[in-house]
């Protein structure tokens, strides 16, 4: 037989006795709750401890620049290296190809226009030109034999009008006498009759004579003037043809500054080649090579100072960008500096406005890198955040502030290589 155990209660305590309190255990399902709980809280916090470190980054003070934000006065101009060139540059080139004889001048020496410069020979260019002006004088004379043709075929035409008209008034003054004497009876009828036969005859061939040389004359004229528009041309083609042996002397183009002539005496030179150019001589002009970010506001007119206060325009743009570049040429509105020389670079600045009252932030590398449509603001000495802004003109030192920074704000204005994808930077200082 099984033995049954009894379970007593235990007395209650005595009155002014602390009672003992038996801990409440939870239940096992309150556990598990309690547990998961935790769990989702700390995948909670590390998600947002991995995410916040994915778009933050640590970075010492000494690596980066900060800048504040400031009100002030925005000079709107562009600084330049321009390059002294000459004002006019002419190109010299061989009209004719043929072989060297003689070098009057020296590279590097003042000329004048028109002075020559050497001298070629050219043995099948002057046989050419020799032939060209004996065909030339052929059809001259041809020509000229024509002309000598119809002048006088006008003059037959003329004497033959002469002569009729001498007839015809003959015959006139005949038949006047005729009339008189048949009135008489002294001219017969048939002699009367005749008489006036023979006048009339004449009279039609005087009518036809005089249709004729006024068709001829008008025809001869037109032929006329071919023949000398003709002529014209073959003098012309005989100018040319003595004008390609005057080619054969090289001369100065212009008056100026002769550079690059560096040909020798028995060098062969072909058609077209270049010999050298000739340089205005004591008038410059300034070239300037211009970032295209500024091709729409530069325009020809806008003025141009130097570091010592000389002034200039812009004369002319070439809007072919190269090299992420375009040009400018510069010409000075008053005089030149004295001592230029070819090749010298000078600094300029170039005005593109007014200056206007604006909020500032100096020029860093920053533009480049996120294009001016964010930077890194200070929010503590210790971080900077992320932020829009909206950025307006520039100039070598600063950058106009449209939107999203206010006076005050301090600004990481360095790279962002790097970082340029984040919300958030931690600063610490250097150990």
């Amino acid at each position: 037989m099984m033995a049954v155990l009894k379970l007593e209660r235990p007395a209650p305590p005595p009155p002014g006795i602390d009672r003992v309190i038996t801990p409440r255990r939870f239940s096992r399902r309150l556990r598990i709750a309690a547990l998961a709980a935790a769990a989702l809280l700390a995948v909670a916090a590390a998600a947002l401890f991995i995410n916040r470190s994915s778009n933050s980054i640590t970075l010492p003070l000494s690596r980066v620049s900060i800048a504040p934000v400031t009100a002030g006065t925005f000079d709107d101009y562009i600084p330049l290296r321009a390059r002294v060139t000459p004002s006019l540059t002419v190109y010299l080139d061989a009209v004719e190809g043929g072989r060297i004889d003689r070098l009057l001048v020296e590279d590097g020496a003042t000329v004048k226009r028109g002075q020559p410069l050497a001298i070629l020979s050219n043995a099948t260019l002057q046989l050419d030109v020799i032939a060209r002006e004996a065909d030339v004088s052929q059809q001259l004379n041809n020509l000229r034999t024509q002309e000598l043709a119809l002048e006088r075929s006008r003059l037959e035409n003329r004497r033959n009008l002469s002569e009729v008209d001498w007839q015809a008034r003959k015959l006139a003054r005949q038949l006047e006498r005729d009339r008189a004497l048949a009135a008489q009876g002294w001219v017969s009828k048939k002699a009367l009759a005749d008489s006036q036969d023979e006048y009339d005859y004449y009279t039609r061939r005087r009518t036809l004579t005089l249709e004729s040389l006024a068709t001829e004359e008008r025809l001869q004229g037109s032929q006329l003037a071919q023949l000398r528009t003709s002529g014209a041309q073959l003098l012309a083609n005989l100018r040319l043809a003595r004008a390609s042996l005057d080619a054969l002397t090289i001369r100065a183009p212009v008056d100026g500054l002769l550079s690059g002539f560096s040909i020798q005496v028995g060098q062969s030179l072909d058609r077209g080649e270049r010999l050298g150019q000739v340089d205005s001589a004591g008038r410059h002009k300034l070239v300037a090579d211009i970032d295209e970010y500024w091709l729409g506001r530069v325009q020809v007119g806008q003025p141009v100072t130097l570091d010592d206060g000389t002034r200039l325009a812009v004369a002319k743009l070439y809007p072919q960008v190269k090299n992420g570049s375009f040009t400018a040429d510069l010409r000075f509105t008053g005089a030149e500096p004295a001592r230029l020389q070819r090749g010298q670079t000078l600094p300029a600045r170039l005005t593109l406005g007014d200056p206007s009252r604006a909020l500032l932030l100096p020029a860093g590398a920053f533009l480049t890198d996120g294009n001016g449509s964010f930077a890194f603001v200070l929010d503590s000495a210790d971080s900077a955040v992320r932020r829009p802004i909206r950025l307006g003109r520039r100039n070598a030192d600063q950058v106009e502030v449209l939107g999203g920074l206010a006076p005050g704000d301090r600004v990481i204005v360095s790279a962002y290589t790097g970082f340029a994808d984040k919300d958030r930077i931690s600063l610490e200082k250097d150990q």
